[in-house]
């Protein structure tokens, strides 16, 4: 009994400090460069798209989502696009080619995502020479992100700068240690960016 209550009492130390490390914590989550939302996309307007119906050549378009958020498709006419993901869209042609087609295969295919350029970007703002808004490329950084903007003013107060990024419909915030990476080259918070992402550098208290 002696030789079990001692093999007990150290995995229950350590069952309690794992409890008191996570309780009632309210710092900000943790900086995870991957954490970008997965969802299907939503077609837009101005979107190209690409009809094709198996087996049926005539019935295979391409076609630009109209204002309204329709194309139109031979045979059934206007069909709401906009809003939709493409399986969505291929399923509504579908289910309206049936009363012309017997057993209809259809598949929408995104070949020019134009709408999509407004939420591929990067926006910085608050105490920056030029706060932008400008177009996410693969491998940009905070960094980049900044010195595209002109840099801080003499106002900024870096260190406190943030960094928020929506993931699965919720903004989170994470903290920049800007001043540190500008003057002293350390880039452990020069974090990688994500299509969305916003840099607010705050001003100092005087």
């Amino acid at each position: 009994m002696k030789v079990f209550f001692r093999l007990l009492t150290p995995c229950v130390l350590l069952l309690l400090a794992a409890c008191a490390s996570t309780g009632g914590s309210s710092h900000a989550p943790a900086f995870n460069p991957d954490a970008q939302a997965v969802t299907a996309y939503h077609i837009g307007v101005d979107d190209q798209l690409s009809i094709s119906v198996w087996h049926n050549p005539d019935l295979s378009v391409s076609v630009p989502v109209r204002p309204d958020g329709m194309i139109t498709v031979p045979l059934v006419g206007d069909v709401k696009a906009g809003g939709k993901t493409p399986e969505e869209v291929a399923a509504d042609i579908r289910n309206k080619l049936k009363a012309f087609v017997r057993d209809p295969q259809v598949a929408v295919i995104l070949t020019e995502l134009r709408s999509h350029e407004y939420l591929s970007r990067v926006r910085v703002t608050g105490a920056v020479r030029t706060p932008v808004s400008i177009p996410y490329r693969q491998g940009m950084t905070v960094l980049d992100a900044v010195l595209a903007a002109g840099g801080t003013t003499e106002f900024a107060a870096p260190d406190g700068t943030e960094l928020y990024r929506k993931v699965a419909g919720q903004s989170s915030a994470y903290a920049v240690q800007l001043g540190k990476i500008l003057q002293d080259g350390k880039l452990s918070t020069n974090y990688p960016l994500q299509p969305g992402d916003v840099i607010i550098v705050p001003q100092r208290s005087f």
